[in-house]
């Protein structure tokens, strides 16, 4: 799908009521690491939307507290702005990720915009097995996408690897600072070869960690 068509699509479903972008960010107390990240992906996810956004960066110096903490930022197509103050979650030395159920049509505009509009996510997330601290997604030809909650990093012996976009996954803020330092690079990984692949999962708000592969 090119740029134009990707952006029709895309506002064309920009009006559903109460749609709001989201990005969830860490205060270690004295800043917010990988600001400029997630404020770069705000404006694009809002300018591919038509919605106004303002400089989110005096709205989360105002809500940030004295001590560590995960804020969530949101922003509703009229351009207001919202944040949420919560505690940091439970750092894992180790993930345990499967497969999810369903899987993902790489063509969907909307895997590329953290959103509300997230029901796949938060359906495998709530469905999670026993034993299983994260499960991640294949697309219609078998690719790997991406988790509920994070993106997925690899190596099949040439280097440090994430899925590329065209695989249907979010441009994660991590993801994106991994890419361009040159820590990590792109290839398609597919779902067969999870199973002998060293793992690692990540996001901005976690940092990177090793994963294993519990099916």
């Amino acid at each position: 799908m090119g740029g134009g068509a990707v952006e029709s699509a895309l506002r064309g479903g920009g009006g559903e009521p109460g749609l709001r972008l989201i990005e969830t960010l860490l205060w270690d107390g004295a800043a917010f690491p990988r600001l400029a990240g997630h404020v770069a992906r705000l404006e694009r996810s809002a300018r591919l939307l038509g919605w106004p956004c303002a400089d989110p960066g005096p709205t989360l110096r105002a809500a940030a507290p004295s001590g560590p903490a995960r804020l969530r930022l949101t922003l509703d197509a009229e351009g207001a702005l919202e944040v949420t103050v919560a505690a940091l979650p439970a750092a894992l030395a180790l993930w345990r990720v499967g497969l999810a159920g369903a899987s993902l049509n790489s063509a969907d505009p909307w895997l590329g915009l953290k959103t509300t509009r997230r029901a796949a996510y938060d359906a495998a997330r709530a469905a999670l097995p026993p034993g299983l601290d994260e499960v991640v997604f294949l697309n219609e030809r078998g690719e790997v996408c991406d988790g509920t909650i994070t993106t997925l990093f690899f190596d099949l012996g040439t280097g440090l690897c994430t899925p590329p976009l065209a695989s249907g996954l979010l441009p994660g803020v991590l993801r994106a600072d991994m890419l361009s330092s040159g820590m990590a690079r792109e290839a398609v990984l597919q779902g067969r070869d999870l199973p002998r692949a060293r793992l690692w999962l990540g996001n901005a708000l976690r940092g990177l960690a090793p994963a294993i592969w519990a099916g």
